[in-house]
């Protein structure tokens, strides 16, 4: 297969590629603008196949997607590209409408175009995924899970953004017949992970020696899902997938906030002890809850499991470990982006 990759420069974006490149045989192009969160250096596992390519362009920009729709001819477009940081959603919306909405328009307008133009095999083959948050259905109480038919209530810029990029997809789906793909994720984590999310912020601020920010009690709970099951998971489903049809893709590992900044700094005790020997956790530090924290997540996934036999591989323990270790063997990578893009600061305490 051909496969465009928008956002693949990103954190899941480029753990896909990396997979496609790895254990696949499918050919892959890269669409991504490059925003504080794209980095070529996430891509550097990949980038020497010749079943790699890349363009640097914006979703936003009708020619730029047209050409590369053209030139490329790809099978499966696997849509991405996203500002997906709800604090910088808080802190600036704006551009979280430009891109989640007005660019999934785009991709949305322009598939279509390409779309009609193939033959009756290519129409056959095609497919739209569309790759979206479980943040677009709200906040749990104690209890429940979200699934497919779960309705949407989203609670921040980011989440709003994400579910109205969602119901365009579905409505491109159901309007003109384009053969779309919807998958709703948990909270990823694993290699690569931009800095300024929860998991590898802890774990680079507990190396810097610095205090370790928990948002209010800490008691907010989030599905994690390591980002390898993930990209195998969006892989089944862009082969398999029944299209029109939306997948839940979850880790089922269900941890409050202050348990994972505890995961990290046990394993991080573990690996690398602090020079004073004393433990990471002293290091933790409760800060003011972020505007409309949402409570808990926790996805069903019975249904990929079902359709397309798809269930997470690696445990919360593991990933944790994984991560940990990856983080501490590759401090080059992060310590780029600490000197140049961003200095774990604080983010979404304005208002809009």
């Amino acid at each position: 297969m051909r496969i465009l990759v928008t956002g693949g420069a990103g954190f899941i974006g480029s753990a896909l590629v990396r997979r496609l490149i790895r254990d696949t045989e499918h050919e892959v192009l890269v669409f991504d603008k490059l925003t504080y969160a794209g980095l070529l250096s996430s891509l550097e596992p990949a980038s020497t196949s010749n079943r790699y390519g890349f363009v640097q362009a914006d979703i936003c920009d009708p020619a730029a997607v047209a050409a590369a729709l053209a030139d490329f001819r790809p099978e499966v477009i696997a849509h991405l590209a996203a500002e997906s940081h709800v604090d910088r959603s808080i802190d600036g919306p704006g551009e979280f409408v430009q891109t989640n909405v007005v660019g999934t328009f785009n991709m949305l307008q322009q598939a279509l175009g390409y779309y009609r133009g193939l033959g009756d095999a290519e129409k056959a083959a095609f497919r739209f995924h569309h790759i979206s948050t479980d943040e677009v259905f709200g906040s749990l109480g104690e209890t429940g899970l979200f699934s497919e038919t779960t309705p949407y209530d989203p609670r921040s810029p980011y989440s709003a953004s994400k579910a109205a990029s969602d119901h365009l997809v579905s409505a491109w789906g159901h309007t003109y017949g384009l053969p779309v793909l919807m998958t709703n994720c948990s909270n990823n984590y694993g290699p690569y992970h931009f800095p300024e999310k929860l998991i590898p912020l802890i774990i680079i601020r507990a190396l810097n020696g610095e205090p370790l920010p928990v948002y209010g009690d800490g008691s907010n709970v989030r599905d994690w899902l390591f980002v390898d099951d993930h990209a195998r998971a969006l892989q089944a489903v862009f082969e398999r997938g029944r299209p029109g049809q939306t997948y839940n893709v979850g880790g089922n590992a269900e941890q409050k906030n202050i348990d994972v900044v505890k995961a990290i700094c046990a394993t991080l005790d573990r690996l690398q002890p602090r020079a004073d020997g004393k433990p990471y956790a002293d290091q933790i530090t409760f800060v003011t809850d972020r505007p409309g924290h949402d409570a808990r997540y926790a996805i069903d996934a019975t249904k990929i499991r079902d359709e397309l036999g798809w269930t997470p591989s690696v445990t919360f323990e593991e990933g944790i470990q994984q991560t940990v270790r990856w983080y501490l063997d590759n401090r080059g990578w992060w310590q780029a982006i600490l000197d140049g893009r961003y200095q774990t600061e604080r983010l979404g305490v304005a208002n809009g």
